[in-house]
């Protein structure tokens, strides 16, 4: 059994959610301190850690990420935390990648920084540890992310996954309790929330932009069957593959909503409960793990950049540190039946391909 498959029989068994991943941070900081590295744990008061290998030469500073956390799902009617999205494959490489970097003597120059990211899922973990200024220092940041089987399959790799801005927008409506004899002396928030997902529903952007807006939560209880519910809270999920479509998509869904709650005389109050911009990905990233790729796996491992619907807080890195050059790349792994299903589940073997993968980057990087 390789070392990355070792650190990913561990991490698997420990799912924790994001800003909760204490024992998950306190297994991969160990293994960085025994391995050289100056380690900062708790970063910016979460579960975040830094490490870095200074190699005492001048040069550019290399820096890969990894996040930690995994989801919460209800399955057989309990709330649990499960790995459904391959975190821990990726912090069971990117943690190999720094073992190995260090016994191999790869770095000759320059500085290398590895980031453990908590809470990609809530979209705020690259927020907490850029406000803590861990990339202030930073001329490139890769990161990386397992691909579905039907995207890239075992033995490949994407250069480039462009990623779209995605935002979650919950409403709340709030009208009048009455009885269901005497609605006339009510106002119905369900009603204003239904009439509130039919005109999201009717909204149209430029056919040039590829977007989709849906309703994903409707939670409305007046606690008895015969009583006006006095409120109904909604969430939607927004998506577009550019962050210019994204806020256009945002400001019609919102004056939908509000004239929605208007028209049945009920009051709403929206809040972003998440948001992640679209994709930057730089040239010169791209071209580095392109050679990489072609590396370990061949001209034949090797595909075009590729666009996906998902988002990724990885992205906020380099909305605000625009400076970094930053690359983003996808790992074939035969991954099914798909990522978030509670049954995920994929070729454990890729992880070491990924390993090799970093590597070769950072040789490039940082090597003589």
């Amino acid at each position: 059994m390789s070392r990355t498959i070792e650190h990913f029989r561990v991490l698997h068994e420990i799912p924790e959610l994001g800003f909760e991943e204490h024992q998950t941070s306190a297994y991969i900081a160990e293994k960085l301190e025994a391995a050289g590295y100056q380690v900062t744990r708790h970063v910016n008061g979460t579960t975040g850690i830094v490490a870095e290998l200074d190699s005492g030469e001048p040069g550019p500073v290399l820096a890969l990420r990894a996040d930690m956390d995994a989801l919460g799902h209800i399955i057989d009617g309990q709330h649990v935390a499960r790995h459904t999205c391959g975190h821990d494959g990726h912090s069971s490489v990117v943690l190999t990648t720094a073992q190995e970097v260090i016994q191999q003597g790869l770095v000759k120059k320059g500085r290398l920084k590895f980031l453990f990211q908590p809470a990609e899922e809530l979209g705020t973990g690259a927020l907490a540890l850029v406000d803590a200024g861990v990339l202030d220092d930073v001329d490139m940041l890769l990161g990386f992310h397992l691909r579905p089987i039907e995207e890239c399959p075992m033995g490949k790799a994407v250069p480039a996954m462009y990623y779209s801005a995605s935002s979650t927008i919950e409403a709340v409506f709030t009208g009048k309790a009455a009885h269901a004899a005497r609605p006339h002396l009510g106002i119905n928030a369900l009603d204003a929330a239904a009439n509130a997902v039919q005109a999201v529903n009717g909204i149209h952007l430029s056919p040039s932009l590829t977007f989709s807006v849906k309703a994903t939560r409707f939670l409305s209880d007046a606690g008895v069957t015969n009583s006006i519910p006095a409120e109904a809270r909604v969430c939607w999920d927004l998506r577009s593959a550019d962050n210019e479509g994204m806020t256009e998509l945002k400001a019609q869904v919102e004056r939908a909503i509000a004239h929605s709650a208007q028209a049945f005389g009920a009051t709403v109050a929206t809040t972003i409960l998440k948001e992640m911009p679209a994709a930057v990905i730089d040239d010169d990233a791209t071209a580095l793990v392109s050679e990489a790729i072609r590396e370990v796996l061949g001209d034949e491992g090797l595909t075009e950049p590729k666009t996906t619907p998902g988002s990724e807080d990885f992205f906020h890195y380099l909305v605000q540190r625009p400076a970094i050059k930053g690359g983003f790349w996808g790992l074939g792994a035969n991954l099914k039946p798909g990522l978030h299903h509670p049954d995920m589940h994929f070729d454990r073997s890729a992880l070491d391909i990924g390993v090799d993968v970093f590597k070769a980057c950072v040789r490039r990087v940082l090597g003589a």
